[in-house]
């Protein structure tokens, strides 16, 4: 449904100002506010708090309420943070990188290493610690990467949006042709990023995950098998006030395929999930364990 134009003006311009307080305020308060907004929102508004716990026991039968609840709040908080981090993220120069995210140029120069092999690289890191600054952060160092994502409904926030990912070429996921943009990219000798973690509402790849049975996309398997490329398998941490880009493990597509590369990546994501829930995003309407309805 079309947004009104009142509607339209309306949000973006609450997002602009939000946006000009945000950044205004020094970085480390700004992390420490959305810290403690998730907790307010967790602890006190307890906001979608019954639903993320049973998440987590649905995940981790048997875990302590307190420690749920930790783990909510801390997930919450990483959300918030993003957010923060996206609205700054005009500011987010490679100085900054450099100070913040750790070894980013070593991670860049491992998948520059495999742009280089002629044949492109696909990235697959899901909604854990900032799932963006991964892609900030190599575009930053000169990784010539791109991703996919689909349009907001108000188009003034979806330009603002495409603003904000800066020297990352964004590809509509509903554009006519974009499949073979992806491949014609990928061939061309560029880093494809995508993320894997979300539930599809048609039957795909069962995969395990999380300690159950998930239906998940084998898309960004496909493009690797198709271009004959390597699959990088990553995730976000927030540690000690820094991101890092942890490498889990390289993939390569000789002679498998696509559904066999996505039930392995999936495993890979699920087992350092499990050991860093709270960088997680647990708050996803795309609930990932939901069954597929025939």
């Amino acid at each position: 449904m079309k947004k009104s134009r009142t509607a339209v003006n309306f949000e973006y311009y609450a997002l602009r100002g939000a946006c000009a307080l945000i950044n205004v305020i020094p970085y480390a308060a700004a992390m420490a506010m959305a810290r403690g907004l998730a907790n307010l929102a967790v602890r006190v508004l307890k906001f979608k708090r019954e639903r993320t716990l049973s998440r987590l026991e649905e995940v981790f039968p048997g875990m302590p309420r307190r420690e749920k609840l930790r783990i909510a709040v801390d997930s919450l908080a990483n959300v918030i943070m993003n957010a923060v981090e996206m609205i700054r993220a005009p500011k987010l120069t490679r100085k900054w990188m450099d100070r913040h995210v750790v070894d980013g140029q070593l991670y860049k120069d491992k998948l520059q290493a495999y742009v280089d092999e002629g044949r492109g690289v696909v990235i697959m890191v899901p909604h854990s610690g900032n799932w963006y600054m991964a892609a900030w952060a190599m575009a930053k160092y000169g990784l010539p990467l791109f991703a996919i994502a689909a349009r907001q409904r108000n188009p003034k926030i979806d330009a603002w949006m495409n603003r904000q990912y800066g020297d990352i070429e964004i590809l509509c996921r509903s554009a006519h042709g974009t499949l073979n943009r992806i491949k014609d990219y990928i061939q061309g000798g560029r880093a494809f990023a995508i993320l894997p973690d979300l539930r599809v509402p048609t039957q795909d790849t069962e995969v395990e995950f999380l300690g159950h049975k998930a239906n998940v996309s084998h898309g960004a398997c496909m493009f690797a098998v198709k271009c004959n490329c390597p699959i990088v398998v990553a995730a976000m941490e927030r540690r000690n006030g820094r991101h890092v880009f942890n490498h889990l493990a390289t993939l390569r597509p000789e002679g498998r395929t696509a559904q066999d590369l996505t039930q392995e990546a999936m495993k890979i994501l699920s087992d350092h999930i499990m050991k860093h829930p709270g960088d997680w995003f647990w708050y996803n309407k795309r609930w990932i364990l939901e069954p597929v309805h025939q």
